[in-house]
């Protein structure tokens, strides 16, 4: 029998052949050691040159494609492709990982670069978005990310000058980069005119923002800022790949060939041409040059290395050489010389020297080589090419012997025979030709009968065999030379073979997996020597394998290096060398052979070569070498614990179910249950499946979980408390160092850890996000700060936790098999091992990642158990065998027998060692398990007197192992928990059944006392009372699965499994009868009531036998039933038996006969039930839950005063109903603490007890019950019903819009106006007639010069300078008004920016930053961060590009950005808030899931993230003290939510404290001390909640909705606004004490009906107030004094806007029915008109002393200024007026309405106002009109994007171009026509640009548009796409700008921000 094990000997790789040069650029370098590193394959090179040495890094799993060297030249990073690929961050010293960074890139990596200081390191991915991601790599953790651009990223590279600036290049594009918090934002480079836009290929940074680019034409592109400053043209003849900045200047190197030197103003220094030097060649291309002092470095595109010294630049070395593109599949290896031949698609032939690592001989050839053979004397080098034909060279001068082509097809393989007389040469035409040498390679034979291309072929040693193997898998023999097929297997059985190369046979079967048929692997060669095989395969393996290997699926060592497919392998002629040649990396490796003896000595030299030496995983096919499992470990490694449905699908499957049972759900649902269950005590412990889970706290409690609850049990009491935080099955548990913490890990889809506190039992930590399935093992560090977890899923994934802050450290793929522990090392925190089914890993951290190596141990065992000993490199490990296997680092030194069967625990103590075994003995060790100092036996015979229970056994399987107290804690497989003292004593403290589901359950009709049934075969009798113990047990022949006292407490009923049941006396437990009359399982069983005469016995037959107890005779049957039943009860006379059947039906029989009746539900109902434990009929149909189709009731039971109905089921929820449960989804009182289904629940006699049983956690819980009535008022532990109330939550219409408004997006926004047609800029001109020079006829200007500029010098506007802003976002924002610098200054937002104002100078500034609409604002109120604001905006999707929503940070004096959030809160950021330390902010989002988030906003860090709830939250706000708590309010929503390391648990809102109190919408919220909360309702109401449960309701706090409270810190008074009339005694803002009890009210004098306060802020003395009518109101608290800061208008658009002819003041007039009039010099409002209806347009007359106002009804007026009286009002049209305008002479009004009309009016005829005129066919509404300076033409731009002119006041169109040229203008305002089609821009497809306005100079336009931009242009611009300026700050959709007088200003309108901007105009010098 052949050894089935890996071979001992193994390869270690020696030298790579190559550099990768195609489709790579810069990957070539120094380090600080003068070392080169550079990449092939997937391997990382450090090439010594002085000594001619490789060092190589192995770390990647797939090809290498980019790498960045850090800037201390140590340390290299490198990035590779894969579908899930890493960067590894290595040291080029040590070759040994650094930090792996991993989870962010998909499809690979294809740039990297440090940083200046080397801490931060940026990738780009090959995605589809090219992600841009920023890492802290020696943490493994992102910084930032972003989408990079749409198209290739070539290169990228940090500003070296700036800190967080980067800039990146590729196809078509140039990007510059800012990092500000976790937000990168890019502005793209602008080419201008002075380079064409291209692709750029590289860049390189220099200092003052010049950034210099090698583009795709040779150019090179220098960069000021983000603008192209200059070209330096043809610095190379084609495309610049590579730019390397050092001290000395730049290296550029191209395709040309060439590489340039210049100095660091980018002037050229000297260029060095290599095509024109003696290694050069034509088309020779670089790819990567590093100049460092006076050496340069030049990677090519042929996988060359040249180093040049610069002064002796025309003599380049060539030190590196490899193959070109193109796949290698040729390798053969000289017969007597160490030297190997290859050859390539790239047409060349290569020799290399093995022993001087060096290419000897090149000859280039015709054609592609595929294969190659050397004749055995040496002197022949037979190559075989891809066209068919073969060629023969001399070795010695690569001269050609004979060229041959007799096949059209390549050819495969060719072959020397061993005595040199014969070629065989094999084609892909499936035949071998033999020609004989000797003969001048004549054709002697030829092979047939191949149905497919021959792939391998070998000689026997006489020459007279050929075995060929071919591509359908077949194996034919030939004889040579005539190539006669051999087909008698007989005379094969003697033939040896010269060589193995074949892949089929028998002597090979084990290089093939087990159960596949896939031929993957390429290449065979056999070691006959050593009796050794190489394999190399499709997956870049090569494997070492025994020779000869018969069974399929053998053991091997595996070597990574290769990165696609190894085309060939060889030994070479002595056997000392493995050569392998890669396909596509077409890379030549050479691994040096290590025989056994040698491999000892080897372990201590190299470090690398454990780390590729990896004891193969995949190769666990044949476990001969493994002992058999041990059965209850084998069972272990079968549990996968998945669930059908996990407790996180609950919310989902709600939604899903609500939708279709809405109708049902409005009806009214029957109320929760007045009383109250609480856990009490549970008789279990999760032995049987999990292992060391069992410690003493600090205070000297026990702590173990069972079901889903962490127990902490004080033995002297005898009492339990519970940690209740997991909602299904915890697998494992850790204790902290300190004993005062534990860590639990559960079952779940996404599953967590807790870490909890044994005294509080509060969660300080969950660990979410990284685990699938389920935690499985835990470990604390010795130093208490981190836990390693390992999770369920198929890779069991190794994570290591900072568990404070709940931050993953690092994680890694575990195993392919089960892990059953992780132990930290207690020395080194950075250490690891895990150890389980058939292996033991060792571990280090490298930054986001983890290395592991398996332990060295010759066969593989099973680990069960391991811990770290006396020093940091010892380990103890248990295995499956009862061995100790004692390690040190990762090699096993010796074993110890210390147990029959598998050691399942141990513990290290200061001196020596404690271990459990399945033998159930406990052995205590001396330090180093040379001897066993003790062992107790765990028998019955040693049990203490005060044992709480019996042993079910002698010697039970151990578990779990810890000391303390002078004792040894004991967990049992049985769940049993016991103390053993010292001195030998056993005392049981708790017990629980053991594996298999629990179901049956009873109570005692007059006792404390249960009974429970098992599948673990035993019977069971517990003392409820508080000694809490197990009285009785009883083993069974069977598993039972239900059980029954009778009324009179003596004998108790049990059902069997297999369908017999027994009478046992219920003292003794003793038999008194028994029957077998069913085949199925007995489901449940009843004594009649009363006498207990009858006993109904229901099995899965589907029938039910009734016996009489006293004859013990069967006396009826009942029959009629179609499924197994479920559950039976007797009516009180005994009479009536009522059963459930697991089809839900119901059926009524009578006894004792079983007759079946029909009974109508109404009458069910009053009849007198003994019992009720069925689940179905009309007075329990409330139970049913909304997801009935993925759940079942399992068990339920009232209680005896028939008032409450307890129910289990399948999901492990306990719940209370009050009965009868009528209407369906009744509410309920619900408690999670069984992890799976609920099997069984009942009632203690008294109502005092709940009992439940649990299936799966075989858990018996007793829970006290509490009823209505004596309460005191306690948390309420259980969660409210499924379905939140359907009543509405009130109504309010400002409520409603702020939760149904959509926001725009700038950027997505579509017109504003209903225009068709097509666009100006696309629209094609009409030439005219007359096209002659224009200079004969000294064309008037385009426009009168106004009269003030008369005599100036005329100069144009450079720029405009935001001045002042009018407005604030109140109407649909809230809490957005806040006091700075002790209520010195103000700050407040509108549209995208945010402002503050000084009281006392009434001066405006500005943040600017935000890209669009602002929606929320905070302020930091921690006197650490003064003037700290966070500002939250509207953003589109959250795919963290620009154009997501984000939060800025910043400082409101500097207005210094200090931090960028962007975030997934898609739709936008509707609220924020600071934590206390003001470290934290809380943001919110409008996505649908409105998620709430916590940022550490300093570092740009997300610390947590949840789904907040279905419905709009508007505030969420952390608590003043705290910064872990916080409040969020919503549509009938408040949540109380704790942040617990990186996970936010919340707790919704519990109102059944106060009858008849309903959830409302909240609006707002506000704190009090010792835990009050205040929450301001829709309703007006005010709730007060103390922790989460609502205390008191301060009714009509306001008479409307509260909108917003302020809690002021230094006092603690809080500030409330609401919506409410103005009366006497109320008003909308009220000053309340601590306890919101007293209160006093102020009114606002704003005049308006009613008042609607939006935000409040309370400084010294003064109360801010922010308003819905768009007013900021400061209040003094003495005097009640309004004082109005700030106005803006309430609705808009603001349509209408006119500035004064000669004063800086303008007039507005907007949808809110009122015309402004405001004042830029004074900064304030002068004025306000009501009209009482909605305004569109305005203008003053040339004097300035009318006004003229068109409103949105077809009306117009005309008002004197002085006075404001009406001069005159007329409506002639029915729609509105959209643009009114006085003629310059002053006698004509031009009125144009969207009734394509304009109508003119004579003013001079007084204010009758009748119309004189009209102009006809306009062909869509009117947009803007201007008079001519004549007054006798007016210019009309109308709605299909056509200008027309008509007569003044005839209305006559004018269409003669001509005549429309020589108009001068009065103004210009008109958005349309010739001299303005520039204003167009590019990306105008779906908004427009809405309006204009000409200076009054004429010489510039400024512009607004839909996407909110104000423009500035020259004017004219009738060149398409113009020049301009752009300002942003607007929402979208401008609607009006105007300049003013002297066009000192300009004033632009906003149509969604309701907002009136005044940029100062900055004008050009003389």
């Amino acid at each position: 029998m052949a050894d089935r094990t890996a071979p001992n000997c193994h390869l270690r790789l020696e030298w790579v052949y190559g550099y990768r040069g195609h489709q790579c650029r810069n990957n070539l370098y120094y380090t600080a050691a003068k070392e080169i590193v550079y990449f092939v394959a997937g391997v990382g090179v450090v090439y010594n040159t002085r000594e001619h040495k490789q060092k190589f890094y192995l770390g990647h799993n797939d090809d290498i494609i980019s790498l960045a060297l850090h800037p201390e030249r140590v340390l290299v990073a490198t990035g590779q492709v894969g579908k899930e690929p890493y960067i590894c961050v290595w040291d080029s010293y040590t070759v040994q990982t650094v930090s792996i960074l991993k989870d962010v890139h998909t499809h690979g990596i294809a740039c990297l670069a440090f940083d200046l200081e080397g801490q931060c390191l940026v990738s780009v991915g090959l995605d589809s978005k090219n992600t841009i991601c920023v890492w802290d790599w020696r943490r493994g953790k992102v910084l930032a990310a972003a989408p990079g651009h749409t198209d290739r990223i070539f290169d990228i590279s940090w500003d070296l000058y700036q800190p967080s600036k980067l800039v990146s290049c590729g196809v078509k594009h140039i990007k510059f980069w800012s990092l500000c918090g976790n937000a990168l934002t890019p502005k793209r480079g602008v080419f201008g005119k002075t380079g064409d836009l291209q692709t750029i290929l590289c860049l390189a940074c220099a200092k003052d923002e010049v950034t210099y680019s090698g583009a795709l034409n040779g150019d090179i592109y220098v960069w000021k800022g983000i603008n192209l400053m200059r070209t330096v043209q043809g610095a190379h003849g084609s495309g610049i790949f590579s730019m390397n900045a050092c001290e000395e200047g730049f290296a550029t190197g191209g395709r040309d060939g060439c590489v340039r030197l210049w100095d660091l103003n980018f002037k050229p220094i000297t260029v060095i041409d290599l095509r024109e030097t003696d290694q050069g060649y034509k088309g020779l291309s670089v790819r990567s040059v590093c100049w460092r002092g006076d050496h340069i470095l030049v990677g090519t595109q042929d996988s060359e290395i040249f180093e040049v010294v610069v002064h002796d630049r025309n003599k380049p070395f060539l030190i590196m050489q490899g193959h070109c593109e193109g796949e290698l599949w040729a390798l053969a290896v000289h017969p007597t010389k160490p030297l190997a031949m290859t050859g390539s698609d790239d047409r060349s032939v290569r020799i290399w020297s093995l022993i001087d690592h060096a290419l000897i001989a090149r000859c280039n050839m015709e054609e592609p080589i595929r294969c190659a053979a050397v004749s055995t004397d040496g002197i022949h080098l037979a190559l075989g090419m891809k066209d068919g034909s073969f060629t023969v060279l001399r070795v010695r001068d690569m001269t050609e012997v004979v060229h041959i082509k007799d096949r059209k097809e390549a050819i495969h393989e060719l072959k020397y025979s061993p005595d040199g007389g014969h070629l065989a040469v094999g084609s892909n035409d499936n035949s071998v030709d033999i020609y004989g040498v000797v003969q001048r390679y004549k054709k002697v034979g030829e092979c047939i009968g191949s149905n497919s291309f021959i792939t391998h072929m070998d000689w026997s040693t006489d020459s007279k065999y050929l075995q060929t193997n071919n591509g359908s898998g077949r194996r034919l023999f030939y004889r040579m030379p005539s190539g006669k097929e051999v087909t008698n297997r007989e005379e094969l059985k003697l033939v040896q073979w010269a060589s193995w190369t074949c892949v089929l046979g028998p002597e090979v079967n084990g290089i093939w997996p087990k159960y596949s048929d896939i031929n993957d692997i390429n290449s065979v060669d056999a070691n006959f020597n050593n009796q050794v095989l190489v394999t190399a395969d499709d997956y870049g393996l090569v494997k070492l394998l025994r020779y000869p290997c018969i069974k399929k699926g053998a053991k091997f060592k595996k070597y990574l290096g290769h990165s696609a497919h190894i085309t060939n392998a060889r030994w070479s002629h002595d056997y000392q060398w493995v050569i392998t040649i890669g396909g596509a990396d077409h890379s030549v490796f050479q691994w040096k052979f290590v025989p056994e003896r040698k491999s000892k000595e080897a372990l201590h030299i190299a470090p690398q070569e454990t780390l590729a030496d990896s004891n193969s995983e995949e190769s666990d096919s044949d476990q001969s070498d493994v002992p058999e499992m041990d059965s209850e470990i084998e069972q272990e490694t079968q549990l996968t614990y998945r669930r059908q449905v996990y407790k996180e699908d609950l919310p989902q499957l709600k939604e899903q179910c609500k939708e279709k049972h809405r109708a049902t759900a409005m009806k009214k649902r029957e109320r929760a249950p007045g009383s109250r269950v609480k856990l009490h005590f549970i008789h279990g412990y999760r032995g049987y499946d999990c292992r060391s889970n069992l410690f003493y706290t600090q205070a000297g409690e026990i702590v173990y979980h069972v079901a889903a609850v962490g127990v902490v049990y004080n033995r002297q009491q005898n009492t339990q408390r519970f940690y209740m935080g997991h909602d299904d099955d915890i697998l494992c548990l850790a204790i902290h160092p300190l004993k005062d913490f534990v860590a639990t890990g559960q079952v779940g889809r996404d599953s967590a850890i807790h870490i909890w506190d044994t005294e509080m039992l509060k969660p300080m930590s969950v660990l979410k996000g990284f685990h699938q399935l389920g935690v499985c093992a835990l470990d604390f560090s010795a130093d208490g700060k981190r836990l390693a977890s390992v999770g369920l899923d198929d890779n069991h994934t190794i994570v290591l936790w900072d568990w404070r802050k709940g931050e993953k450290l690092s994680a890694m793929r575990g195993s392919k098999d089960k892990i059953f522990v992780v132990k930290i090392n207690p020395y080194l925190p950075d250490k690891l091992i895990t150890a389980g089914v058939k292996h033991m890993k060792f571990w280090h951290k490298a930054g986001g990642g983890l290395i592991g190596r398996k332990g060295n141990m010759g066969k593989t065992e099973t680990m069960m158990c391991a811990v770290y000993g006396w020093s940091e490199e010892m380990v103890f490990s248990g295995t499956c065998t009862g061995d100790i296997c004692i390690w040190r680092d990762m090699f096993l030194m010796k074993t110890v027998k210390a147990h029959d069967g598998p050691v399942f625990s141990m513990h290290a103590l200061e001196k020596g060692f404690v271990t459990g075994g399945k033998d159930g003995i406990v052995a205590l060790w001396d330090d180093t398990f040379e001897r066993c100092l003790k062992t107790y036996a765990i028998k019955r015979a040693v049990l203490a007197p005060g044992s709480k229970g019996l042993l079910l056994e002698d010697n039970p399987s151990i578990r779990a192992i810890s000391l303390g107290h002078g004792h040894i804690l004991v967990g049992t497989k049985n769940g049993e928990i016991l103390e053993v003292d010292k001195s030998g004593p056993i005392t049981l403290l708790v017990q629980g059944h053991m594996e298999g589901e629990v179901w049956g359950l009873a109570t005692h009709p007059h006792l404390p006392l249960c009974a429970t049934v098992s599948d673990d075969k035993t019977l069971r009798i517990w003392d409820l009372s508080p000694s809490h113990c197990m009285l009785a047990v009883r083993k069974l022949r069977k598993g039972g699965r239900c059980c029954c006292f009778s009324p009179d407490g003596k004998a108790l009923a049990v059902g069997l499994n297999d369908g017999s049941f027994l009478i046992v006396n219920a003292d003794t437990l003793e038999d008194l009868v028994s029957f077998h009359h069913r085949k199925d399982i007995i489901s449940d069983i009843r004594f009649s009531p009363g006498a207990g005469k009858y006993l109904a016995v229901a099995s899965g037959d589907t029938f039910v036998d009734i016996y009489n107890v006293m004859s013990s005779k069967r006396v009826g049957v009942c029959k009629g039933c179609l499924n197994y039943i479920t559950h039976l009860d007797w009516d009180k006379r005994g009479k009536l038996l009522q059963v459930n059947t697991g089809a839900k039906e119901q059926f009524f029989f009578e006894a004792p006969r079983g007759k079946k009746q029909t009974i109508p539900s109404t009458e069910v109902e009053k009849i007198d039930w003994s019992t009720w434990t069925c689940v179905l009929g009309t007075s329990v149909e409330g139970i049913w839950p909304v997801i009935s189709e993925v759940t079942e009731v399992t068990a339920a039971c009232l209680s005896n005063d028939r008032k409450v109905l307890a129910t289990g089921d399948d999901l492990g929820y306990v719940k209370l109903f009050r009965y009868p449960v009528k209407g369906k989804y009744a509410k309920f009182k619900r408690y999670v603490a069984h992890s799976a289904h609920v099997t069984n629940v009942r009632w203690t006699h008294d109502d005092s007890l709940l009992v439940t049983v649990g299936g799966g956690d075989t858990c018996l819980m007793i829970w006290a019950h509490e009823p209505e009535g004596h309460r005191e008022f306690k948390q309420c532990d259980s969660e409210e019903s499924d379905i939140e109330s359907e009543d509405d939550g009130g109504y309010d219409s400002d409520v409603t819009r702020e939760n149904e408004i959509t926001y725009t997006i700038k950027a997505l926004s579509s017109n504003m106006r209903p225009m068709i047609g097509v666009k100006p800029h696309l629209q094609l001109k009409e030439p005219s007639v007359d096209e002659r020079p224009p200079v004969s006829r000294a064309l008037p200007q385009p426009e009168k010069l106004q009269t003030n500029n008369v005599g100036k010098k005329k100069r144009p506007i450079e720029d405009l300078v935001l001045d002042l802003v009018f407005g604030y976002r109140g109407n649909d924002c809230r809490n957005n008004v806040h006091y700075l610098n002790e209520g010195a200054d103000i700050i407040y937002h509108t549209a995208s920016i945010g402002i503050v104002l000084n009281l006392t100078t009434s001066c405006q500034s500005f943040y600017v930053e935000h890209s669009d609409d602002i929606l929320c604002l905070t302020i930091n109120q921690h006197p650490k961060f003064p003037n700290v604001v966070a500002t939250g905006q509207v953003g589109d999707t959250g795919d963290m590009s620009a154009t997501s929503p984000s939060i800025h940070v910043w400082d409101a004096m500097t207005k210094q950005t200090l931090s960028v959030l962007r975030c997934f809160h898609s739709g936008g950021v509707c609220s924020v808030s600071f934590s206390a330390t003001g470290k934290l902010l809380l943001s919110t989002g409008l996505d649908p899931e409105h998620t709430v988030t916590i940022w550490k906003w300093q570092e740009g860090a997300k610390v947590a993230s949840r789904i907040g709830h279905t419905q709009r939250i508007f505030v969420a706000e952390f608590r003043p003290d705290s910064d872990t708590h916080f409040v969020s309010v919503g549509i009938k929503h408040v949540r109380f939510w704790t942040l617990a390391g990186r996970a936010l648990l919340s707790k919704k809102g519990v109102l059944s404290t106060i009858e008849d109190a309903r959830m409302q919408t909240m609006l707002s919220v506000a704190f009090g001390a010792n835990n009050l909360t205040f929450t301001g309702t829709i309703s007006g109401d005010v709730c007060v909640w103390k922790e989460h449960i609502l205390v008191r309701i301060v009714a009509k706090a306001h008479t409307g909705p509260v909108f917003t409270m302020y809690t002021t810190l230094r006092d603690g008074l809080i500030v409330t606004g609401g919506k409410e009339r103005p009366s006497k005694e109320g008003g909308a803002l009220k000053l309340w004490d601590q306890e919101l009890k007293r209160c006093r009210a102020f009114r606002l004098e704003t005049g308006q009906i009613i008042d609607c306060v939006r935000s409040v802020c309370r400084g010294k003395g003064k109360i801010l107030v922010g308003t819905r009518n768009a007013e900021i109101i400061e209040v003094g608290e003495k005097n009640a004094a309004c004082n109005i800061l700030v106005n803006g208008h309430m609705d808009g658009p603001i349509w209408g806007l006119a500035t004064h002819p000669s004063r800086d003041v303008f007039l507005s007039a907007a949808e809110d029915g009122t015309v402004r009039l405001w004042d830029i010099p004074e900064k304030k409002m002068l004025n306000k008109v009501n009209l009482g209806h909605p305004a569109h347009t305005i203008s003053y007359s040339p004097e300035g002393d009318m006004v003229a106002i068109g409103m949105k009804n077809g009306e117009f007026i005309i008002l004197l200024v002085a006075s404001l009286k009406i001069w005159g009002k007329k409506r002639d049209r029915r729609s509105p007026i959209q643009d009114i305008r006085f003629s310059p002479n002053s006698r004509y009004l031009a009125v144009g309405s969207n009734e394509s009309s304009v109508d003119f009016y004579d003013l001079t005829l007084g204010p009758q106002l009748n119309r004189i005129n009209c102009c006809r066919d306009i062909p869509s509404f009117v947009m803007q009109m201007d008079f001519s300076a004549d007054s006798n033409s007016v210019q009309i731009s109308t709605g299909t994007y056509k200008r027309l002119v008509y007569e003044v006041p005839s209305g006559k169109p004018v269409t003669e171009q001509s005549l429309i040229d020589r108009i001068t203008w009065a103004s210009w305002t008109s958005v349309l026509g010739d001299e303005v089609v520039g204003i167009w821009s590019r990306n105008t497809d779906k908004a427009d640009v809405t309006c204009a306005c000409v200076s009054h100079s004429g010489l510039n336009v400024a512009t607004g548009d839909d996407f909110g931009m104000v423009k500035l242009f020259d004017f004219p611009c009738p060149e398409k796409f113009a020049k301009h300026k752009r300002f942003l700050g607007h929402s979208a959709h401008l609607t009006n700008v105007r300049f003013t007088s002297g066009d000192r200003f300009v004033v632009s309108a906003g149509g969604d921000d309701r907002s009136l901007f005044v940029w100062r105009c900055v004008h050009a010098p003389h």
